[in-house]
């Protein structure tokens, strides 16, 4: 073997399809575009949806539902799971800082603390919202339950 006799595999290497290069190029005429038509003219975009004038699909469904732009979406967290947090990295004080150095929120979540499960420690607690009954069932163990804004 030598490099003159080199060449690509059989099949590996196509010509480009010259499109509009005239009838002997077996592409001229159309172009490959077909008869007439918007899609054969140049320039031509259809819009995104468009099913050829019938009515799109988006406008047959119902429309349905509605989200408020001003809803605030808190992150539950249980009594239950305070005191599971408490137990498993040995913390007195739950604060935001806390439960995001252990990975159980993230970053920029806001907290709600709920009043399911049974509290059996002492805990000074620091959420953004609480339940009634979470907040007596804390300072009923002789904790406290600050709210942060």
């Amino acid at each position: 073997m030598e490099l003159h006799s080199l060449k690509p595999a059989q099949g590996s290497v196509k010509n480009r399809k010259r499109i509009a290069r005239g009838v002997g190029s077996g592409h001229g005429r159309t172009a490959t575009r077909g008869h007439k038509g918007d899609k054969a003219r140049s320039g031509s975009k259809l819009k995104r949806h468009f099913e050829g004038g019938q009515m799109p699909l988006q406008m047959r469904l119902p429309k349905r539902g509605f989200k408020s732009r001003n809803r605030v979406e808190y992150v539950p967290i249980n009594l239950a799971r305070l005191q599971e947090i408490a137990d498993k990295f040995g913390l007195q004080t739950i604060n935001l800082e806390a439960l995001t150095t252990n990975n159980i929120v993230n970053k920029g979540d806001r907290v709600k603390i709920l009043g399911n499960g049974e509290l059996n420690a002492k805990l000074t607690v620091e959420a953004h919202a609480c339940s009634a009954t979470a907040r007596e069932a804390i300072e009923a163990q002789g904790g406290s339950l600050s709210l942060v804004e």
